[in-house]
């Protein structure tokens, strides 16, 4: 959609996305402890926007960086997880051993 701009922050962990310049929503992850690192999806937020596509978008947006630079990308989050399960075209399957470690370096070292 035009107006919609999306910045990685790869550093802190999250990826966001602005419309018409403001804030409209964002994705925390972080990237596991072995190379390539794969990008871990943990929490969508969209405050007050459910209804406009915002979420959608940026769980779009988050696995497309991943591709674009050649990694894995992982979905704990319920609801990017279940984005990735309506869009089997536009996301390949993760291994199952891959989200096991995902989820076991999630649980030593929580994130918000």
């Amino acid at each position: 959609m035009a107006g919609r701009v999306f910045r990685d922050h790869r550093e802190e962990g999250r990826q966001e996305v602005l419309e018409a310049g403001a804030f409209a929503g964002r994705i925390a992850y972080f990237t596991l402890d072995f190379a390539p690192a794969p990008l871990v999806a943990v929490h969508v937020v969209e405050p007050g926007d459910e209804d406009k596509g915002i979420g959608s978008a940026v769980v779009r947006e988050f696995h497309a960086t991943a591709a674009h630079d050649g990694l894995r990308a992982v979905t704990l989050c319920p609801q990017a997880a279940a984005w990735v399960l309506h869009h089997p075209d536009e996301v390949p399957t993760t291994p199952s051993e891959l989200v096991h470690e995902a989820e076991r370096q999630l649980k030593q070292h929580p994130r918000p």
